[in-house]
């Protein structure tokens, strides 16, 4: 087992929970149904993407974690707090949104180019973090259409 492996796509893990997490919060405080419906499909995705890599990390030898991170846990108490007491803008919660997948871009390039990874592992976080880039460029779209 490759413990420097194992401990990447753990984090990658909890990055992917926080986003699932996050997604959810912002869908609670959002206005448009339109958006909710968008930051509920992006918290399935997060989620998808967490099996996917869950898997990895169970068929290289490691446990998967299966949690977020108490940062994103943080981050996610701030937007419920932004969401009640700022009242529940959507451009607040697209800007929100927008930072967790910046947080989640920089993980995900901090392991890409960290770690030693096989072929495989490596498709799948360059495939993942494209994902993550396009969400992050369309959510900064609708963030500079949306008034604030």
């Amino acid at each position: 087992m490759n413990r420097e492996l194992i401990d990447t796509l753990n984090h990658l893990v909890e990055t992917c929970k926080d986003g699932e997490y996050g997604f959810t919060t912002c869908a609670r405080h959002t206005e448009s149904p339109a958006l909710r419906e968008r930051f509920a499909q992006r918290a399935a995705d997060c989620r998808a993407a967490a099996g996917e890599l869950q898997h990895l990390v169970f068929e290289h030898g490691g446990e998967p974690e299966d949690g977020g991170s108490a940062l994103g846990a943080l981050h996610r108490g701030w937007v419920a707090v932004l969401g009640a007491v700022a009242g529940s803008s959507d451009s607040r919660m697209l800007e929100e949104a927008e930072r967790g997948e910046e947080a989640a871009l920089e993980r995900y390039q901090r392991a890409l180019d960290g770690t030693l990874l096989p072929d495989g592992v490596r498709a799948v976080l360059q495939r993942q973090r494209l994902g993550v880039l396009s969400h992050r460029d369309e959510l900064r779209a609708l963030r500079e259409r949306t008034p604030a």
